[in-house]
């Protein structure tokens, strides 16, 4: 049995996206011929080609018809540029695949690139000129000022195909609003029979080259985000069409937190089978009862029985320990051609888009798993299991063989504090040279000694949750943890050179303007004072399964339900605080890109809102004093 395992697009587009990966390393073990792809990246590298972008410009062009259309100034400069687009795009993309290093000196001269309404960014710079780029990248800096040119050229090829081909298209992301908590199939069912896109013509187009490359039996589609729906489900279709002998799977993130209730039996005109939660066991049930012949049993695993949804959970399957589900294996993934963006002059945040990380996972679930907001309900955080700190370097080890590529992004969900000073600990004796970085709580565990043995064992950055920056609402989150905490974890990060992200939440029930103006304040002064380089303001929404969710009336709002026979996760809600939080995003938002750039730190935080705000009530010396000798010389190593 031939099995060929596909991310549909689109994911980030700097590294693979790892369920594959996984998947395919589990399954490899268990000795099954197993292939895998990344149509992520398939599909970008198709569309950012020569052939792609001159094809897609005579398709607007033949759609004016000569005419004079208004058109967004996206298309227009585009167009008015195209054979110069058409020429440089490859030779772009081979920099940013570090392919050809020494382009970088010709990217960053004035007349290289065609120039769209991105490179407006640099009229924000004083005179708006390249050279006035060195406060970002000093006089030396050629390489990584060409990447970030590089990067706005891109962004400006992605502007135009969104504007001009498909309005579902971004670098990340492919009709994530046709699945993003539907209600009813029908928007993704009626953008699967319309007209098909140039997008979803070239899509259509690299799955009927994978079928022939790999003559499949059996496809599973790994579907992490809503972003990836519309593509897992054009994929299916062309499938099915082409060889409906061939059985589909569907798993991911997407289906384990949206797809629990699924009542629409049309959806299984696409796919055979739909897996809840860690994918292994009720893969391998799949594949065994294919094989013998059988009809299960199957592990957690939507079918469609007599045109009804039916979920299989047989009680005597079990998941596979996560200790034992294998090293993950990127073979068969074009790892040399992932490209690597600087779309912002921050340290931190770019690290989600720069550089191909190896993924690895120190522990199933979440060691906390009580925070309000979360998924605490769902499998992947309630269930914690914890690797070992051999086996987790054993894995490192691996990788590294295999890729050649040193550097890991750690995709727990929190990393485990003791755990992780276990496997610094661990890289050290081995002497490995290695650069990490993933996603913690800031919590009071993270002393400066246990910071220092990290750092020494590669760690580069961290990210968390400061969430709402707000002690009363954080108690109400059950975050565990308090602002001036935050400042001393933080800082002690930042001292010994480790770059901070920090997670922020506008929005909780019952949350207050002034509370928000509070949190800004908190937000400005961590900035200020060196604990963090960079944040992103997530808009708080109810989940189906967070404690919020299951008990909103503790949270002092009321749930406005609506009937679903497809996706359920996301659940609009009434708040009695009447608070339009809305209308403070704009404010919060500038605030925090000018922060990031180091600008505006001393301003007072109410002149970045376009509404009436209060003034703050946090004292201007809060995080300082937090940081003073007297509150931190009582920590110790708690590991």
């Amino acid at each position: 049995m031939r099995i060929l395992l596909l991310t549909p697009p689109m994911t980030q587009i700097n590294t693979p996206y790892p369920a594959t990966a996984y998947l395919t390393g589990f399954l490899k073990e268990k000795g099954y011929d197993v292939a895998q792809a990344d149509l992520s990246l398939e599909l970008f590298l198709r569309l950012f080609s020569s052939q792609g972008l001159l094809e897609m410009a005579q398709i607007v062009e033949s759609q004016k018809g000569g005419k004079k259309v208004k058109l967004p100034y996206t298309v227009q400069s585009f167009l008015l540029q195209k054979d110069a687009y058409a020429r440089r795009v490859e030779p772009v993309l081979r920099f940013l695949q570090h392919q050809d290093s020494t382009l970088a000196h010709r990217i960053v001269s004035p007349d290289f690139l065609p120039r769209g309404p991105r490179f407006s960014i640099l009229d924000e710079m004083d005179d708006g000129s390249d050279d006035n780029l060195a406060w970002a990248f000093g006089q030396l800096g050629t390489q990584d000022r060409a990447q970030f040119l590089a990067s706005l050229f891109i962004d400006d090829v992605a502007d135009f195909i969104r504007d001009a081909i498909d309005p579902r298209f971004e670098l990340s992301k492919y009709a994530e609003k046709l699945a993003a908590s539907a209600a009813s199939f029908d928007p993704i069912l009626s953008s699967l029979n319309s007209d098909p896109t140039y997008v979803d013509y070239c899509l259509d187009e690299l799955t009927t080259a994978l079928l022939e490359l790999h003559s499949p039996d059996f496809i599973g589609l790994t579907v992490p985000f809503p972003g990836n729906v519309y593509g897992a489900f054009r994929i299916a279709a062309r499938v099915k069409q082409q060889r409906p002998q061939v059985r589909i799977a569907m798993g991911g993130g997407y289906a384990n937190t949206e797809l629990r209730t699924l009542s629409d039996a049309r959806v299984f005109d696409f796919i055979d089978y739909i897996t809840l939660d860690d994918g292994e066991r009720p893969f391998l049930s799949i594949l065994e009862s294919l094989k013998a012949g059988l009809s299960g049993p199957y592990l957690r695993t939507f079918m469609r029985e007599e045109n009804k949804v039916v979920l299989h959970s047989d009680v005597s399957l079990h998941d596979i320990p996560f200790r034992n589900a294998g090293v993950p294996t990127y073979e068969g993934l074009r790892l040399k051609e992932y490209p690597s963006l600087c779309e912002m002059l921050n340290p931190m945040h770019r690290l989600w888009s720069d550089g191909r990380w190896n993924k690895i996972t120190l522990a199933h679930g979440c060691y906390w798993k009580k925070c309000s907001f979360c998924d605490t309900s769902l499998d992947y955080i309630s269930r914690y299991e914890p690797q070992s700190a051999p086996g987790v370097v054993d894995r490192m080890q691996k990788l590294i063989t295999e890729t050649g590529d040193t550097g890991f992004h750690l995709v727990d969900e929190a990393a485990p504090p003791k755990l992780l000073a276990a496997m610094s600990k661990e890289i050290l004796e081995r002497d490995l040279s290695v650069s990490w970085w993933g996603n913690i709580r800031f919590e009071k565990t993270f002393t400066p000694e246990l910071v220092e043995l990290m750092a020494q064992a590669g760690c580069v950055a961290m990210s968390g949750g400061l969430e709402v920056a707000s002690d009363r609402l954080l108690k109400l989150m059950e975050k565990g943890v308090t602002v001036d905490q935050v400042a001393r974890v933080t800082h002690a990060f930042t001292q010994r050179g480790i770059l901070v992200h920090a997670y922020l939440m506008y929005g909780f029930p019952s949350q207050t303007v002034a509370e928000t103006v509070d949190a800004l304040e908190y937000v400005r002064q961590l900035f200020a004072n060196g604990c963090i380089q960079s944040a992103f303001w997530h808009r708080f929404s109810v989940t189906a399964h967070s404690p919020v969710g299951k008990n909103p009336g503790k949270y002092g709002i009321k749930l406005v339900q609506v009937p679903s026979t497809f996706a359920v996760n996301d659940i609009a809600f009434e708040d009695s605080s009447g608070v339009d939080h809305d209308a403070l995003y704009p404010g919060l938002k500038k605030a925090l890109y000018n922060y990031m750039l180091g600008v505006g730190l001393e301003e007072d935080v109410r002149s970045w809102f376009d509404i009436a705000v209060p003034k703050t009530t946090v004292p201007k010396n809060f995080v300082s004093n937090a940081l003073s000798p007297e509150k931190t010389r009582h920590l110790k190593l708690q590991v």
